[in-house]
């Protein structure tokens, strides 16, 4: 009995026996013939129908334009396997059940010795191709694809063991002509992208028995899909993501991933791949030449500077190329599974037949797709009908015993040429890089200002100093000498008087002696003349050297007044750099609003670019935004400076984003809501808005506001944070769903009432919450909203009715709910029945399911058959368009024993 067991090697699918063969002609060595259609191969395409006579070549492949993309059909090539030891000895009596025309791009198929049927291909492949014959025809234009900003597909289908690991993971350490996709694919992405700029990362994972399994991480064995609400793209966020750097790590992980895929040994392959293996490349490039940031710095005399720039962020390319290697299709009987491996035949079959409706339904434009029935169909999604460009390699061998399964893989390679997919640039704006720029040329402006201000009051304080020790000096030596002089001629003037003095007393006391002595006191008197003359000149003397001493503290003080009016010049040319300082502040603001705005504008392009406007379309407002802001900064100056916007997120603080939201200025507060909002739409981004307050901040915007705007938005906002199940405690906590319902009754836009239906309809999909939620009156809201009649609105009423009605049926079904539905307790059922047939599908559906489970449970019975959704739900089990609700609607039906007895009274009967 084949027993299953994990793979040790990188050997395809083929087993052992089929590598050595391969080795031995030389590993699919190309022929001249083969050589020489490789440049026809990278123009002509095949035809989507397969036919069963030769006719014409096949036309090019169609690349129509159009406004959500360009059409680009999958490409199909065909790969004969040789023969293998065993089925030379054999079928070593009997031909190969086909016949390959690789000039022709034919392939014909044997049904016996005299009768074929012929098909075309986009390439036709024989057994003596070589591996990089291959990968040049089926991959290498997916990875030019790719490295173009392109999500590309590879994938590889046929039966057990003819070669589609060979073909795709063979790691080619022992000879490197034999390496498979995998490897060459990251060789020339390594070789295309720039390390400095660029990035790629790859996720290595297999789908075992329905579950998605990290090869690179075996421990995490069951990964959840994530699907974008919004754009519809699937993820896995729960996958292990290596970001790679040289080629040598690369094969180091495959060759990790290639150990723990599941293998088995059956009668078909020795090492026969029990799971589906899918390689997931990432990368990331930053478009160079398209927007670069020119800040200029202009100044005169060095003290006045202006910023004129470009507003457009660089630009960034994330794509992705999926390879698949699907497990082969057996039958039973021939590969002889049992036990284990006979339940992993099984899946494998079933997730291949789900494939295969699926690029049935493709081909032939049915309106349903059924990408649901398999995670193999959701992962592909993209790959099949959606936005990449896909190239599938279809197996075969040659061995007439398996004629069947051959024809099974050819008519399947034929069905997928038919299969278009709109290819879509993936491009998006790098405001992140754009901030750290602007931030840096903000650090270096402060920083220089900083500098010249500092050398502006040291040269300030140093002039300063200088004057005054010049005119304290000064001050001093003039008081020094004016004192000298002045004890100098008053000691004088004493003197002189004194001597006079006692002249006149002697002179009096001798009377006698006067007549005799009047020729000498004549002489006195003229020697006293003569003192006197003298004492003033000397004191005219004094005077003029006192004069002098005036005129010199005169000299000084105007000193003083020249330093005095240099400190006033130097005052003013610091407050001229105060000013400079505080227009350049104003002009960063300037600056940071007018990228916030483009944040939101930027948002709207992207919607606008889902919607339809096509990937090559900038959004108008973007290139006038240049110019307004550029017109209005001297005006915003005039106006005085205002608040300056942080940058986004991390790089600036949400700190500060969140605190504009208080802003005075209702543009700035509207600009910060919308930022928020913007953020909050990420995953990854919403516990640290709700760290940071910033669902506090929303609530109060929401109660306090009166701007519709303002409200739209907090209410979008408090929508995609309410999509987390702890965000959703935290609103109910602090009485969001009171202030929900307060706006709905309140508002008349339709937008708005769509953003708070969103956000209480996400509220009801929490089991928790049910009873809290309808006691603070979030049922009667959403019921209320309905009022408005739009579209939009209605769609998200009906998705909240159906969360709630999920929620009561699961907590009746699991014990924790007794009693009739609250929904029909609030007077919900009668417009549930009223809308059961509404022309809008989304509106449609979500009530359709709301209605089933209700009727799920025989406590709601009677108020079912009184309202009249018996019918619907008897119309909903015949004639809805999805299988899924179809089937729930029959199961309500049927197990229901007052909906029975209803039905048997009226004469219905369910087929």
């Amino acid at each position: 009995m084949a027993s299953s067991g994990m793979r040790t090697g990188g050997g395809g699918g083929a087993g052992p026996r089929m590598s050595a063969k391969m080795d031995r002609l030389g590993g699919f060595s190309a022929t001249p013939k083969a050589a020489a259609g490789k440049q026809r191969l990278s123009s002509a395409a095949g035809g989507g129908a397969y036919r069963r006579t030769s006719s014409g070549p096949l036309p090019a492949q169609g690349g129509r334009s159009s406004s959500d993309g360009v059409s680009s059909r999958v490409r199909v090539a065909v790969r004969l396997r040789p023969r293998n030891a065993e089925e030379s000895a054999a079928d070593a009596d009997f031909g190969d059940c086909v016949e390959l025309q690789p000039e022709l791009k034919r392939l014909k198929l044997r049904k016996n010795n005299w009768d074929s049927e012929t098909y075309e291909f986009d390439e036709v492949l024989t057994e003596f191709s070589s591996q990089k014959r291959v990968y040049e025809v089926v991959a290498k234009p997916v990875v030019e694809s790719v490295m173009e900003g392109y999500n590309g597909t590879v994938m590889a289908y046929g039966q057990t063991g003819t070669g589609k690991t060979f073909t795709l993971g063979r790691l080619g350490e022992e000879d490197t002509a034999a390496r498979g996709i995998m490897v060459r694919a990251m060789e020339d992405i390594l070789a295309d992208i720039t390390p400095e700029t660029d990035s790629v990362s790859v996720s290595y994972l297999q789908l075992y028995m329905e579950m998605i399994q990290d090869l690179l991480d075996p421990v995490n064995d069951n990964i959840a899909i994530a699907e974008d609400p919004r754009t519809g793209d699937v993820s896995l966020p729960g996958a292990t993501v290596v970001e790679v750097r040289d080629q040598k790590s690369f094969v180091d992980l495959l060759r990790v991933g290639e150990a723990h895929r599941v293998a088995a040994n059956t009668k078909l392959n020795t090492e026969s791949s029990r799971s589906h293996a899918i390689l997931m490349v990432n990368v990331r490039r930053s478009v160079k030449g398209r927007t670069e940031m020119d800040i200029s710095i202009s100044g005169e005399n060095g003290h006045s500077s202006s910023m004129m720039g470009s507003f457009r962020p660089p630009i960034v390319r994330k794509s992705k190329l999926v390879v698949v290697d699907l497990a082969g299709s057996e039958r039973i009987d021939k590969s002889g599974s049992e036990g284990h491996t006979l339940e992993e035949a099984k899946s494998i079959n079933l997730s291949l037949s789900a494939l295969g409706k699926c690029i049935n339904a493709l081909a032939e434009n049915s309106p349903h797709v059924p990408v649901r029935d398999s995670k193999l169909t959701r992962l592909l999604k993209d790959s099949f009908g959606g936005t990449a460009r896909t190239s599938l390699v279809v197996t075969i061998g040659p061995s007439p015993r398996h004629r069947g399964e051959t024809t099974s893989t050819i008519m399947f390679g034929q069905r997928a040429m038919k299969v278009e997919n709109m290819v879509k640039l993936k491009e998006e704006f790098d405001y992140k890089s754009l901030c750290r720029r602007l931030d840096i040329e903000l650090d270096k402006l402060i920083a220089e200002n900083e500098r010249q201000r500092k050398y502006f009051d040291d040269e300030v304080e140093r002039i300063r100093a200088e004057a005054q020790c010049r005119i304290a000096e000064v001050e001093r030596e003039c008081k020094i000498t004016l004192e000298s002089e002045k004890t100098k001629y008053h000691q004088e003037y004493l003197d002189s008087i004194k001597i006079l003095e006692e002249k006149w007393k002697i002179h009096q006391q001798s009377p006698k002696k006067q007549v005799k002595e009047s020729e000498s006191t004549s002489n006195d008197v003229g020697e006293v003349d003569n003192l006197l003359q003298n004492e003033k000149m000397l004191r005219q003397s004094a005077e003029d050297e006192a004069s002098d001493l005036k005129n010199q503290v005169s000299h000084w003080k105007k000193l003083e007044a020249t330093a005095t009016a240099e400190v006033v010049k130097l005052r003013k040319m610091l407050d001229t750099e105060a000013s400079q300082k505080e227009k350049l502040e104003e002009e960063i603001g300037v600056l940071r609003s007018q990228l916030l705005q483009m944040s939101v504008e930027a948002d709207e392009t992207r919607r606008s670019l889902d919607k339809g406007d096509g990937p090559g379309k900038i959004f108008p407002g973007l290139d006038s935004l240049v110019s307004q802001t550029r017109g209005s900064q001297p005006r915003e100056q005039n106006n005085g400076p205002k608040q300056p916007i942080a940058k986004l997120f991390e790089q600036v603080g949400l700190q500060k984003i969140l605190s504009l939201l208080e802003s005075e200025e209702p543009d700035v507060r509207v600009h910060a809501v919308k930022v928020v909002a913007n953020l909050a739409a990420e995953e990854a981004n919403q516990e640290k808005i709700v760290e940071a307050g910033g669902l506090t901040s929303l609530l109060v915007l929401l109660r306090s506001s009166e701007d519709e705007t303002i409200r739209r938005v907090a209410a979008g906002a408090i929508a995609n944070l309410a999509m987390n199940e702890t965000n959703q405690d935290l609103i109910m906590a602090q009485g969001g769903v009171t202030l929900l319902s307060m706006t709905a009754s309140d508002a008349e836009d339709p937008q708005t009432l769509r953003m708070v239906a969103g956000a209480i309809a996400n509220l009801c999909g929490n089991d928790k919450l049910q009873t809290r939620l309808r006691g603070e009156g979030g049922i009667k809201a959403l019921l209320g909203m309905v009022r408005c009649g739009h579209p939009d609105v209605l769609a998200q009423v009906a998705r909240g009715i159906a969360n709630f009605a999920k929620c009561e049926s699961r907590a009746a079904t699991q014990g924790n709910k007794v009693g009739k539905s609250l929904l029909i307790d609030d007077g919900a059922l009668p417009w549930i029945v009223k809308n059961a047939n509404n022309e809008a599908a989304p509106i449609r559906r979500h009530i359709e399911l709301a209605l089933c489970h209700l009727a799920q449970h025989e406590v709601n019975s009677k108020d079912i058959i009184n309202e009249g959704a018996l019918w619907e739900l008897v119309r909903i089990s015949r004639d809805c368009s999805r299988e899924d609700i179809r089937m729930l609607a029959y199961r309500t039906l049927t197990s229901s024993p007052t909906l029975q007895a209803e039905m048997r009274r009226l004469g219905i009967k369910i087929l």
